[in-house]
């Protein structure tokens, strides 16, 4: 019997939508403003990548027409052809000059009413409509319901997330509303994940930890599809990279420009963890033998010029330079041009070298797999993006970033076995082309979305509700040792309460540990970052997920901080001896006391008649930590529930030891865990709202979670 033929696909008409920025065919206009950054050029190249396939009829991206005598008059007219199958259309939208994005969410019904009226007049409706961000998610979801075609979001950036670094930046919250209309864009956020049949992220992580935070967060409709780099930017070296203009600023740096080149690319942010690498480098000799360490960390003219945070780890990394005495072995040139990205990739591979990234976290890693590109093997962070790159490409190494000594083994290495560098070389090449170039991103997504348009992938429908308002109001904060750590079966019980009410909850937890002991001991623990990290007894505060500094709570708590004074002031009292440098921090001095020797209150008083401003917090019946006026694991908190506006009538607090005191003490919802301890806090017990947990460490968090009632909607503290 003759097989029957099947019928051949018809191709698909798609349309994407991109509304703010400013977008054309050429010369895009990157970085010009916030709203012209990545996501205008990776709609383009999408709509022209998709135009050359053969499955593919039409591709329409649909973005705003500006009229402005401000911007090229590219921008008013309203056909922009990318290729013969692929264009641009732009769409009246309210008011004709260019405005910023957070200014446009009153016009988006006009942008969705025009885009209605020219995709009835295009002769057929398209197939799938492809928004991108919220505002083009909001006209999305109205034209899906209107033409009943399927949509599928992008959503480049969350408000959620979002929100949470502009108040680590310092902006009101009462300011966030105002210039960023945070909570509107946020509903259309929650409204678009409620719409939408495929959510398209980058990597897993933001499918988990930033999606996994919204009300209509539907896994199951979400899918990875990496984004593609340019591979006729990014290629093998050609033969010409040793006498490049950057190879010969290099050389300005090196005693031995010849060696392999260990290179490290990023902008001077302490999530990038340089630092750690330099002293992973300075401490291994066997390294410092096999390669140079070339470390790009942005542009600059003058540090003392740059903002606070880059110019603390510029400072921070030209002191581990001098601290091993790297001179001559460390290149670490003031500018580079963002053509020579590529040569530096280049250059590492004909020098048989390896990029790494040694950051805290990585989002997706882009760098990573235009260094797979060059065929350059790279060695990168465990945590985040970087896990799919190398499981995909099989071009290097996972490392974690807080082990320095592992990170130098695992680089020396990856340079000495020169076998195995040419697999991984060859492995990085044959990956990005399978993976992650335009070509292999198009084949991915068109994956996607065709079983959308045939229907043949049944779509599951879940029962979603909205909770009341749009940010989580009640929190659950807890110190680490001996409370939330100690009883692994308990903490898993724990954890998995608080992943179930992870919408309704934020989780914060506070610790006398500086931030990479913290970050340590989570992961040994398997606990997963929690929303909010209060580490050094209250002298630094990072949020989730991208481990965000809340710099203006540094610059509130330095007032009066004098610590040179402290040390001079207590260098002669008894008892007191100080702890390794690895203790301390810019605003903690870390001592151990001696109880038979020295005398609490003689040390608290001597600080006051030396005028000191001081917190004096005592811990474990054996630590002594002091730390600015304004600053401690209370203050933390509550500058965080100002922050992120969570009531501490409706915030459980857990602590262990002395140093938790003033967390458990005021409007919050005490809960003292049972430990050895307890005489630290024993003057709480006349308190009448303070908890005292019968159990050990997150067992007794659970009991006080149960007395209070703080997962029950509306009851907390009752």
């Amino acid at each position: 019997m003759k097989k029957q033929a099947t019928a051949p696909r018809p191709p698909l008409y798609i349309v994407l939508i991109s509304v703010h920025g400013l977008i054309r065919s050429h010369e895009f206009e990157l970085g010009r403003d916030a709203d012209t950054g990545g996501q205008t050029k990776y709609v383009v190249e999408l709509a022209r990548a998709l135009g050359e396939r053969a499955d593919v009829e039409k591709v329409v991206l649909l973005t705003r027409r500006v009229i402005d005598g401000q911007v090229s008059a590219d921008y008013a007219q309203v056909f922009d052809p990318l290729s013969e199958k692929a264009s641009i259309v732009r769409i009246e939208c309210g008011e004709e000059k260019y405005l910023r994005k957070e200014m446009l969410w009153d016009s988006l019904d006009n942008f969705s009413d025009n885009a209605l009226d020219f995709l009835k007049s295009q002769g057929r409706i398209p197939d799938i409509i492809h928004s991108h961000y919220a505002d083009a998610g909001y006209v999305g979801s109205r034209l899906s319901h209107q033409l009943g075609v399927p949509l599928v979001h992008t959503g480049h950036s969350l408000g959620r997330s979002k929100r949470k670094q502009l108040l680590a930046s310092g902006i009101k919250r009462s300011e966030i509303e105002t210039t960023y209309n945070i909570s509107r864009r946020i509903e259309a956020e929650e409204t678009t994940l409620g719409v939408a049949e495929r959510v398209i992220t980058s990597t897993q992580q933001e499918i988990e930890q930033q999606y996994g935070l919204y009300d209509f967060y539907q896994p199951d409709r979400m899918r990875v599809v990496p984004p593609g780099t340019d591979l006729e930017k990014f290629f093998p070296p050609q033969g010409d990279e040793k006498s490049s203009d950057i190879a010969n600023e290099l050389k300005r740096f090196l005693k031995q420009p010849g060696k392999p080149v260990i290179l490290a690319l990023s902008r001077p942010d302490p999530r990038k963890n340089i630092v750690a690498l330099i002293k992973a480098y300075g401490e291994s000799p066997e390294l410092q033998h096999v390669a140079n360490l070339v470390i790009v960390a942005g542009n600059r003219d003058d540090i003392q010029d740059m903002e606070n945070v880059s110019a603390t780890v510029l400072n921070d990394i030209l002191l581990a330079i001098d601290k091993y005495n790297l001179y001559g072995k460390v290149a670490y040139p003031k500018h580079h041009k963002p053509e020579e990205v590529a040569v530096l990739f280049r250059l590492a591979t004909a020098l048989h070298g390896v990029f790494v990234n040694p950051a805290l976290t990585e989002p997706f890693g882009l760098t990573l797999i235009e260094a797979a590109a060059c065929g350059l093997p790279i060695v990168a962070t465990e945590d985040g993006g970087p896990t799919d790159i190398i499981k995909n490409c099989q071009n290097g190494y996972l490392i974690n970033p807080l082990d320095q000594k592992g990170m130098a083994e695992t680089l020396l290495k990856t340079l000495t076995d020169k076998s195995q560098w040419r697999s991984l070389a060859r492995n990085g090449l044959k990956g990005v082309r399978q993976h992650y170039s335009w070509q292999a991103h198009v084949e991915k997504y068109l994956g996607v979305i065709r079983p959308l348009v045939e229907k043949t992938e049944p779509l599951p429908r879940r029962n979603l509700s909205r909770r009341p308002g749009v940010f989580r109001n009640r929190a659950i904060f807890t110190s680490l040792d001996l409370n939330l750590v100690g009883d692994e079966q308990a903490l898993q019980d724990f954890l998995q309460t608080m992943q179930a009410h992870r919408k309704s909850l934020i989780f914060g937890i506070a610790t006398g540990r500086h931030l990479d002991d913290a970050l340590a001991t989570l992961k040994r623990h398997n606990i997963r970052r929690p929303d909010v990290l209060i580490t050094g007894q209250g002298t630094r505060i990072h949020y989730a997920p991208n481990l965000t500094e809340d710099t203006v709570w540094k610059r509130h708590i330095n007032y009066s901080w004098n610590p040179q004074a402290v040390r001079d002031t207590l260098k002669e009292l008894p008892g007191l001896k100080i702890q390794s440098k690895i203790h301390q921090s810019a605003f903690k001095i870390s001592y151990y006391v001696d109880h038979a020797v020295a005398d609490i209150q003689e040390i608290r008083q001597t600080l006051l008649r030396n005028e000191l401003a001081v917190n004096t917090i005592f811990s474990f019946e054996q630590f002594l930590d002091v730390v600015p006026v304004r600053a401690s694991k209370g203050l933390a908190l509550r500058w965080c529930a100002e922050q992120l506006g969570f009531a501490l009538e409706h915030t459980l607090v857990s602590g262990v030891t002395g140093a938790d005191a003033d967390m458990l003490r005021g409007n919050t919802l005490g809960a003292v865990v049972d430990s050895h301890h307890l005489a630290e806090l024993s003057d709480l017990a006349n308190i009448e709202k303070i908890y005292f947990a019968k159990n050990l460490h997150a067992a007794g968090i659970l009991e006080a979670m149960e007395h209070y009632r703080i997962l029950d909607d509306g009851k907390a503290g009752a």
